[in-house]
């Protein structure tokens, strides 16, 4: 339940958000009507960061998620306001879309204070890794990857749609192993290439709104997904910098700017696509 109080409100202390346990107070003096507006999963750490910050640069609020990284969402929250902006983070576990109803609900509470009518970019950027063969997945794997990357991109876009302003964009993450095959990245791949199929179909429901939808596909990049292993072990980052044509592994900051540049009217004509960001991996 989320209780709106009168009392002005103070973003540098209250702006991460928790389900059941908080309460949300913003300020009306805070008019963001004419900002754009981004809501991004998994906003706190790595590629979903990074995008947030560059959409900051370019003048745009954010409502993003986190699912355990609480202190990385208050520093995310910091560097937001740094570049004149605004964000909040609302906890959420993508792979559970029972919550999802209210997760939506926050959404709008936030949404009626900053004044605004709706989103104008969505990210579904929150994910999970696997390494595992397909003889030795379990079933317990395979429904936690299908909940994270495929049922809750779908649920979570299908319950935000009323939100999504008409002309908005949406990016869906995806991954350049639906390109190459990798030992031991089947069954996270299949997943991802199920996201690339949704996709182009989001594309053409939602075109008679305006609304753009294309997959980004990250090759490897150095941040602490996976443990961190392209950023931190010598031998996987010297075997991705062989089989990459620019010569190294990629970095947040490669990523960041691309979906914030896809997301703008300045790719506006980009439309149903996947497209790849890996520095010309496996060429």
């Amino acid at each position: 339940m989320i209780e709106i109080l009168k009392h002005p409100f103070d973003f540098s202390k209250h702006s991460i958000l928790q389900p059941g346990n908080f309460v949300l107070t913003i300020s009306k003096t805070f008019k963001m009507a004419t900002h754009k507006i981004a809501l991004i999963t998994g906003g706190s750490r790595g590629l979903g960061r990074n995008t947030l910050l560059n959409l900051a640069k370019r003048g745009v609020n954010s409502i993003f998620t986190y699912n355990s990284a609480a202190d990385e969402a208050e520093k995310v929250i910091s560097l937001a306001q740094q570049e004149g902006v605004q964000a909040i983070a609302l906890k959420l576990d993508t792979g559970d879309s029972s919550t999802f109803e209210g997760f939506v609900s926050q959404v709008k509470e936030i949404l009626k204070d900053w004044a605004a009518e709706g989103i104008d970019y969505l990210v579904n950027n929150a994910g999970t890794s696997h390494h595992n063969s397909i003889l030795k997945t379990t079933e317990e794997e395979l429904d936690l990857l299908y909940n994270v990357h495929f049922k809750g991109v779908f649920f979570l876009t299908q319950k935000l749609l009323p939100l999504i302003n008409d002309g908005g964009s949406i990016v869906n993450i995806s991954s350049g192993l639906t390109r190459v095959c990798v030992p031991e990245s089947g069954a996270y791949a299949a997943v991802k290439g199920a996201v690339e199929v949704l996709s182009r179909y989001m594309a053409k429901e939602l075109g008679p709104r305006g609304i753009r939808v294309n997959t980004v596909a990250p090759g490897a990049i150095q941040t602490d997904f996976s443990g961190g292993i392209v950023r931190d072990n010598p031998e996987v980052n010297a075997m991705v910098s062989s089989i990459t044509a620019l010569g190294r592994p990629g970095l947040p900051d490669d990523i960041g700017p691309m979906i914030a540049g896809l997301l703008s009217d300045d790719n506006r004509w980009v439309n149903g696509q996947r497209i790849e960001v890996s520095g010309g991996m496996f060429l």
